[in-house]
């Protein structure tokens, strides 16, 4: 909930990672994620369906081609011999035309369908990945950095699309003229065939183990890639941080060496995937040799004729040219895979417990807030609340204090149910939250973190967050109330002012939008989490006095660090390592002459 949030469960921070960090690789699957990609893409199975059956008809007939070539040689050979048949020649140049332009054609309509399929995949899973990042639970975006998360959204989804528009199509048609080939060659001349493949299993035999040592290079490369993007992302957010105690050399090696890491992956899968294609062209021209001889072999035994040597010579470019076009697909499958490992990981992540079924909804709320021996966690093996148990009357107000690390961030979020308690209960007017929908439970709060988050949009967009129907007066009231009036009039165009780079807003600024935006929000309690921290002495009163308007009447829980703040509270529950170690008012608990009272004295020390 805030920059400093106490005990939360931290993320792997893409800076922490030196020279001996780990490669945080798992190994990749390859057949288990393109099934997963296949299964994605069944909505659109029939047109696929269509679009590779034009493919391959286009390759059929680009097939017929070298066959109708093998009957003009015939006819222009046996014209040696005498006059030479032109309206025969002119009828397999005309069928030869009607064979190229439809392949041609069937091969665009391939094109356009493909274009069209790919680009709405892509819009699927990016709509999936959006709709996964709202039923999955805070936890995961604390252990994962936002720019891999970013980095799944744009690189591998975009490389998924490329696959489909490019490899899927060029696949089939490779594996279509692959087998149309042989079948062809060995219709004209089977010896000649057989020759033809003979000559290159030794390709299919390297590449295929080519294939089975790159794609792990593949699936790291993207990995890191995503290491890459979560630590730019990570140190251009605190880029001032950086700079202030001097870290940009510490930082740069840390890039340097994700950037090496990369640097390495692709170095080697490019390397050893670069093998193929000029592999499939040695092999394709050890073919070629191998038939042109063999074909002048018969030719001088009378085995056979020059049309049959003149179509081998384009049937074994038609059978190779596939080897060069499967190795090129076989590469980019394995980036596919890799990425499309990435992408499913992100959404089959655990979600947030379903809860269509609860329709438990609280009306007239009162404020009443029960803690029944709560314990927590972040993890099964550390327990950091433990038995918590309190009990806040309606219209309370509850300031939570403690040293950093307590537990004050984390007993707010285990209310707005961010986390699942491990046992206990927290009720809401008696109810308990877990019979509630998370959405229920926090449209009962109005919230103001330490943490100003804002958009870029219009100032009313910023204020009305969430909510709709809200005038201009009310807008501007709340602005007035905690101290924006002025700022709102001197700016050109208003409360439609478009926050962006060009309008400069201070932090204490940003709080304020913050605060009015919680008063727009008008929700019967409110959680208020070191909200003045951002703000000077004179703008806090103003402050605190539009909060003590706002409070009125609502049960709300405090946290704070400047004690004087919250001197007036109903209730202050002072934590210590989990457990609530004191509870009272400042006037009570000062007289107790103990922790609290060692805090807050601590607070006006001179040194």
């Amino acid at each position: 909930m805030s920059a400093n949030n106490e005990n939360r469960r931290p993320r792997p921070r893409m800076g922490g990672m030196g020279h001996g960090g780990r490669v945080a690789e798992k190994p990749k699957n390859f057949k288990s994620a393109m099934a997963k990609l296949v299964g994605y893409c069944k909505p659109f199975a029939v047109v696929i369906i269509i679009a590779l059956v034009c493919d391959m008809l286009g390759v059929v007939f680009r097939l017929m081609g070298p066959d109708q070539l093998r009957k003009i040689t015939n006819i222009l050979t046996e014209g040696l011999m005498g006059s030479i048949d032109m309206d025969g020649i002119m009828s397999v140049i005309k069928l030869l035309i009607i064979l190229y332009v439809a392949g041609s054609v069937l091969s665009f309509v391939t094109g356009i369908i493909m274009t069209i399929v790919t680009q709405k995949v892509n819009r699927g899973l990016r709509d999936s990945i959006s709709k996964k990042i709202n039923r999955l639970p805070v936890s995961y975006f604390h252990k994962t950095s936002t720019g891999d998360v970013l980095s799944r959204v744009t690189n591998d989804v975009d490389m998924i699309g490329q696959t489909l528009h490019q490899s899927i199509s060029s696949l089939i048609s490779a594996i279509t003229m692959f087998i149309g080939s042989i079948i062809m060659m060995t219709y004209t001349n089977w010896i000649m065939s057989i020759v033809a493949i003979l000559s290159s299993i030794i390709g299919f035999v390297f590449m295929g183990q080519i294939m089975s040592r790159t794609q792990k290079f593949f699936a790291a490369r993207q990995k890191w890639l995503g290491e890459m993007n979560g630590h730019v992302e990570e140190i251009y957010t605190g880029q001032k941080i950086v700079k202030l105690f001097n870290a940009e050399d510490k930082e740069k090696a840390k890039f340097d060496f994700i950037n090496d890491k990369m640097r390495e992956n692709n170095w080697k899968s490019q390397f050893l995937s670069g093998l193929m294609q000029p592999l499939m062209g040695f092999v394709g021209n050890f073919g070629y040799v191998a038939v042109c001889v063999t074909g002048a072999l018969l030719t001088m035994k009378g085995k056979t004729d020059f049309g049959v040597i003149v179509a081998f010579m384009v049937y074994i470019r038609q059978f190779t040219a596939p080897l060069s076009q499967l190795a090129q697909a076989a590469t980019t499958l394995q980036s596919t895979a890799a990425a499309s490992e990435r992408v499913f990981e992100f959404l089959e992540a655990d979600e947030m417990e379903d809860e269509s079924g609860k329709s438990h909804v609280l009306t007239n709320v009162r404020g009443e807030v029960e803690f029944e021996h709560v314990r927590f966690g972040y993890t099964e093996d550390k327990e950091i609340i433990h038995d918590f148990s309190e009990h806040i009357l309606p219209g309370q107000k509850v300031a939570i204090v403690g040293p950093t690390g307590a537990g004050k961030t984390t007993m707010v979020n285990l209310l707005m149910r961010f986390y699942e308690i491990n046992s206990g209960a927290i009720k809401i007017d008696g109810v308990n939250t877990s019979e509630m929908t998370r959405e229920e439970v926090h449209d009962l709060f109005g919230m103001v973190l330490q943490d100003t988050w804002l958009f870029e949009g219009t100032i009313r967009d910023n204020l009305a967050y969430g909510k709709t129907g809200i005038s201009d007066e009310d807008l501007l009231k709340a602005c007035k109330e905690v101290g924006l009036g002025h700022f709102i009039h001197s700016l050109p165009e208003g409360l439609d002012t478009v926050l962006d780079d060009s309008v400069n807003l201070s932090a204490g600024q940003k709080q304020l939008m913050t605060i009015a935006r919680a008063m727009i929000e008008n929700a019967p309690m409110l959680i208020l989490d070191e909200a003045t921290s951002s703000v000077d002495t004179r703008t806090e009163l103003q402050i605190q006095r539009a909060m003590e308007a706002l409070t009125v009447g609502r049960t709300s829980f405090v946290i704070a660090h400047r004690l004087s703040t919250i001197k007036n509270s109903d209730k202050i529950l002072v934590m210590r390592e989990g457990d609530i170690v004191e509870s009272g008012t400042h006037d009570e608990l000062l007289a107790l002459n103990g922790f609290y009272a060692q805090l807050y004295n601590s607070q006006f020390e001179v040194a």
